[in-house]
């Protein structure tokens, strides 16, 4: 959701509140276009960071609802080399992608955010995003950390127009945020940005 956050895939280095740096990709050049979207399914956050420490924030398209993201307009190889930074993995040769249908899933490991998903369209592009290949209920939920939610918050203030108390309250209400998080206490993290 942050641009910020997001800036460290492309160009390298280390994201605010984070703990480790992200190699870059080899392709640094901005995206040609960043717009808010609305992603079928749901957010919950689950296991344990390396980077921020608490709950990562994961989609599970088969949850009821939506949920708020940002979308931006990079090249297939940029999106390669983002997604194997989340993997742990250095940054390679591309999956083909071009075979998935929308709402198709290419799994490429055993763990969280090692499956790319497709989509649909924006705007005529295919759009993907990367994900757990498990579900909610799947697994046990896990508080995020304050550095964390703050950068999502912040990418929810920036992409979608929304205020602190209205990040703070959906923030609070995903799974896992749920039972430690209280809105105001994420409006508050906010509020100070």
């Amino acid at each position: 959701m942050s641009r910020d956050r997001f800036d460290c895939y492309l160009a390298g280095g280390v994201p605010p509140g984070g703990s480790r740096a992200n190699p870059g990709c080899s392709d640094t050049r901005p995206p040609r276009d960043v717009r808010r979207v609305w992603l079928p399914g749901g957010i919950y956050f689950a296991l344990a960071s390396p980077m921020w420490g608490g709950g990562l924030a994961m989609l599970d398209p088969g949850l009821p609802g939506a949920a708020p993201a940002r979308a931006y307009l990079v090249t297939a190889g940029q999106f390669a080399d983002i997604a194997a930074q989340e993997m742990y993995r250095d940054p390679g040769d591309p999956p083909d992608l071009r075979a998935l249908a929308p709402g198709e899933r290419l799994r490429l490991g055993p763990g969280r955010y090692e499956t790319l998903l497709r989509l649909g369209d924006i705007e005529g592009r295919p759009a993907f995003t990367f994900t757990a290949h498990w579900s909610q209920a799947d697994v046990a939920p896990a508080a995020p950390a304050a550095a964390y939610l703050a950068v999502i918050g912040a990418g929810l203030l920036a992409a979608h127009g929304w205020s602190p108390a209205r990040a703070g309250a959906y923030l609070a209400g995903r799974p896992g945020a749920a039972e430690a998080w209280a809105g105001a206490r994420v409006a508050a993290l906010l509020g100070a940005r």
